[in-house]
């Protein structure tokens, strides 16, 4: 694979790449290059998540070593529960991120285990360099309780940031809502002699309710383990109002796990209907949009292809 190549894979159904040409020498180099991602265990994994790991894969394809970084102190100072709660997630989390493909040169690590006395001093002269009020602001998007600040809140970046420094990170991937952190920890690090890391970061996917993002808390996600009939009555009760193509959640799952690996769509119905259709992404959304196909029409056909995409994360669930 070439470095444009490499570029594109790595680059595809992403928002943004900080600093593009920064990436594209970090391929060229022949140093060892990480790639991380850190998760909170709180909850099922679901396909927001599998968004972020086809990214990590497409990172590991390019070279990169591959840490993911199982945030169990994170999730405890963000609320998430305790800490024997969030060792049990993250032993399924692990299992399930292996299902989705990172198996091979993937290193999992448990944030507890990380803290040593020498992160810990970097932690406190980080802490020197930014106010309480900055931190807070990029927590703005990670914070479970919005309302009632605590400490913590200020404390989670500044972890989040020098993780990267004591696991030798390359580059950072996260969702969106992880650009505020992201964006602290490349002004922290040069500070304490760490070069910026370079920031890759994730569309959120809506919730199947229509709210802005997919949450297990919010219990409005698709897991990656679901068995078929849970994955067909997700679906079928998805947000999907009739002629609406923007922030559509069944639209977007079709976006980024039907035509990801499909030029077409395959959309059955009676022929009273209209008959079956064979539509490339754009037709979709102009026959959609048009309201000459059914929301429910649409929700099966999707269902019937995310069964079969997923099918292979069941069957590895199973067996281990």
């Amino acid at each position: 694979m070439d470095v444009g190549e490499a570029i594109d894979n790595i680059a595809r159904d992403t928002e943004e790449i900080i600093e593009l040409e920064d990436l594209r020498k970090l391929i060229e180099s022949d140093d060892e290059k990480v790639a991380y991602v850190g998760f909170e265990p709180s909850g099922k994994i679901h396909l927001g998540h599998a968004l972020t790991i086809r990214r990590m894969m497409a990172l590991r394809d390019a070279g990169f070593k591959i840490k993911i970084f199982i945030a169990n102190l994170h999730a405890y100072l963000n609320g998430k529960g305790t800490l024997d709660e969030l060792d049990e997630l993250a032993e399924s989390n692990i299992k399930s991120f292996k299902a989705l493909g990172l198996v091979d040169d993937t290193e999992y690590i448990i944030g507890s285990d990380r803290i040593t006395p020498e992160y810990m001093i970097k932690v406190f002269q980080a802490a020197q360099m930014i106010t309480i009020s900055r931190a807070q602001r990029s927590m703005a998007q990670v914070s479970r309780d919005k309302d009632n600040h605590n400490v913590a809140e200020a404390l989670y970046p500044i972890m989040q940031a020098l993780d990267m420094y004591s696991l030798g990170v390359s580059v950072a991937v996260g969702g969106m809502e992880q650009r505020k952190i992201h964006m602290l920890a490349r002004e922290i690090l040069p500070k304490v002699g760490y070069p910026a890391p370079v920031c890759i970061h994730i569309p959120l996917i809506h919730g199947t309710d229509g709210s802005d993002k997919m949450s297990s808390s919010k219990g409005n996600f698709v897991a990656v383990d679901d068995d078929e009939k849970t994955i067909k009555d997700k679906i079928n009760k998805s947000f999907c109002p009739i002629g609406v193509v923007e922030d559509n959640p069944v639209m977007e799952i079709a976006h980024y796990y039907i035509f990801s690996d499909n030029e077409k769509i395959h959309i059955e119905r009676p022929e009273k209907f209209g008959g079956n259709l064979d539509l490339t992404e754009t037709e979709l959304h102009n026959v959609y949009a048009n309201e000459e196909l059914h929301p429910m029409d649409l929700k099966n056909a999707v269902a019937d292809y995310l069964i079969e995409y997923l099918r292979p994360v069941r069957e590895y669930m199973a067996e281990n």
